[in-house]
C-alpha cells in the first residue's frame, strides 16, 4: 500500500463535469457533503452549478473553514462587464486536504492584470482574467462603494482604463 494513495471521490458524489473538467481536489465538509475542484472551478454543496475560478473576488481559509466571496455580472459594457460580490458563503471542511492550497493557487493564477484607479466618487478596480477553456482574458470592472457607474465621466473613465489595462497586457513589462 503506498503512502500516497490519493483519496478517491465516491462515484455518487462526483458532479457532473463539463468536456476537459477533470477533478483536482475534493474534501469532505459538514453535513455529509463535499466540495470538489476541478480544473475549471468549483463545486459547492447545494449549488447546483460550477463556479469557475475567475468568478471567485476573494477567498479565504481559517484552519477549518472556507469562506468564499464571489462576484456576479450587472452590467454589460462593449469591452468589459460590471462585477458586484455576492453574499460570502462558508463552508467547514472535515477532511481539506489539498482543498484550501489549491483555492488560492487557482483564484490568484486566474488573475492576469489587476489595478485600482480613481475616479469621481472613489476608484475603480480594473481585473483582467483567464478563464479556463477559453482563449483570451475577460475584462471586468468593480466600483468602489459610492461611484456612479452610470454617470457618463466615470463610464467614459472605465472604457478608457480599461484600455490602458489592455494595451499594458498587450505590451508585457518594459
Amino acid at each position: 500500500m503506498s503512502l500516497f494513495r490519493r483519496r478517491r471521490l465516491p462515484a455518487d458524489r462526483r458532479p457532473p463535469l463539463g468536456p476537459e473538467e477533470r477533478i483536482v481536489a475534493w474534501a469532505t465538509a459538514a453535513g455529509d457533503e463535499v466540495v470538489v475542484l476541478t480544473n475549471h472551478g468549483i463545486w459547492l454543496p447545494g449549488v447546483q452549478a460550477r463556479l469557475g475560478w475567475h468568478e471567485i473576488h476573494k477567498a479565504t481559509w481559517s484552519g477549518r473553514q472556507l469562506a468564499l466571496v464571489a462576484s456576479r455580472e450587472v452590467l454589460s459594457a462593449s469591452d468589459y462587464a460590471v462585477m458586484e460580490d455576492e453574499p460570502a458563503t462558508v463552508h467547514t471542511l472535515l477532511e481539506p486536504g489539498d482543498v484550501p492550497a489549491q483555492v488560492r493557487s487557482r483564484v490568484t493564477k486566474s488573475i492576469a492584470y489587476t489595478q485600482h484607479h480613481p475616479v469621481s466618487g472613489g476608484g475603480v478596480w480594473v481585473v483582467a482574467r483567464r478563464v479556463p477553456g477559453v482563449d483570451g482574458l475577460r475584462w471586468t470592472v468593480r466600483y468602489d462603494s459610492g461611484v456612479d457607474r452610470g454617470s457618463e465621466e466615470v463610464r467614459s473613465a472605465t472604457a478608457d482604463l480599461v484600455e490602458y489595462g489592455r494595451s499594458s497586457v498587450e505590451s508585457g513589462p518594459p
